[in-house]
């Protein structure tokens, strides 16, 4: 099975670039955040002309999460278990296809709304590990993927791109982080490249595209069954170096 996750930074804008990168690629699921609809203005149908069908939790101009799949599936959950109701923001969906329980995530950024807002950040992830955790007792085999606005460890963030106060390197946000991997679970693109520079998001300003003043935000975690099956794990580089990309890149996971 290949599983794709990106942020796509409004799907009106780069729904031509989707649509190249699936004819390209052919991911069985993609995952995308950031599409910034709200749910009935997904563009659903260019998507199925490619074999694609296509489940979205939109909103209007911000956030927003869909899943893409060419693969049979239901979806499970439209929010994210545990978190209070009346919340609005749409940053979950949660589907089951051929056994495998996909969540696809867009966690808060945390650096908007002051210490508020990274309370709220902090909630978030919280309820995020009590979902796996369920998932995993329940020996479900688990993909949590999306954007999750934590750079884990130092080197992924360039050196200067990110001050010490950001909430993506914030101790309590990595902290966070690391309980979902204490859980069981495996960072993919880790398992096959321990180290290094394996960056998803260059910003839009100060150059840093070309400079490769990157971070590595965008994640997929495996439960332990798929990370045994593992075979390839990576960004798509080239994706950031088209004409009005979006700022991060797919990051394409696959196993046998």
């Amino acid at each position: 099975m290949k599983i794709a996750t990106w942020n796509v930074n409004s799907i009106r804008q780069r729904e031509q670039h989707v649509l190249r990168w699936l004819e390209r690629v052919e991911p069985d699921v993609l995952l995308l955040q950031e599409i910034k609809c709200e749910t009935e203005t997904f563009p659903a149908l260019g998507f199925r002309g490619l074999g694609y069908a296509a489940e979205a939790v939109g909103q209007k101009s911000y956030n927003g999460v869909a899943v893409l799949s060419r693969l049979p599936f239901t979806v499970t959950h439209r929010a994210l278990p545990g978190l209070p109701a009346g919340d609005a923001q749409a940053r979950y969906i949660e589907v089951d296809t051929d056994g495998v329980a996909i969540a696809g995530l867009y966690l808060p950024n945390g650096n908007s709304g002051g210490e508020a807002g990274f309370t709220y950040k902090l909630a978030w992830m919280d309820c995020l590990a009590e979902r796996a955790e369920r998932l995993l007792a329940a020996e479900r085999p688990t993909v949590l993927a999306g954007d999750f606005n934590v750079c884990p460890e130092p080197e992924d963030a360039a050196p200067g791109a990110l001050s010490a106060t950001d909430a993506l390197v914030r101790p309590e946000s990595r902290a966070r982080f690391r309980r979902l991997l204490w859980l069981g679970l495996t960072d993919a693109v880790r398992a096959l490249q321990p180290s290094g520079a394996a960056y998803t998001f260059w910003d839009y300003q100060a150059g840093a595209w070309p400079r490769d003043a990157g971070l590595r935000i965008d994640h997929v975690l495996l439960s332990p069954g798929l990370a045994e099956r593992l075979v390839r794990a990576a960004p798509d580089r080239a994706e950031r170096d088209r004409p009005q990309p979006s700022d991060h890149v797919p990051v394409l996971v696959e196993w046998d």
